[in-house]
């Protein structure tokens, strides 16, 4: 799994900190929903059990493998 450098930045918040890495891999392979952006990034989503059932964005380039961000989504509608 590849990363940007502003994930890197953005990993160093206390609330980005909590993502596994295992969580943003299952997102990327098993997406519940998914989305492409009008520049071309892709948003994926899906539910991690182990994070009291939150849903988890990952925002990936238009590669569909790097990774540009990822958050818990409060707001995600099914």
């Amino acid at each position: 799994m590849k990363f940007t450098q502003y994930f890197e930045a953005m990993r160093a918040r206390p609330d980005c900190r909590e993502i596994l890495r295992e969580w943003m891999e299952f997102v990327v392979l098993h997406p519940e929903s998914e989305q492409v952006q009008s520049d071309g990034r892709i948003r994926r989503w899906a539910r991690i059990e182990k994070a009291g059932s939150r849903y988890l964005r990952v925002v990936l380039l238009p590669d569909g493998e790097t990774v540009h961000n990822a958050f818990f989504d409060r707001n995600y509608e099914r």
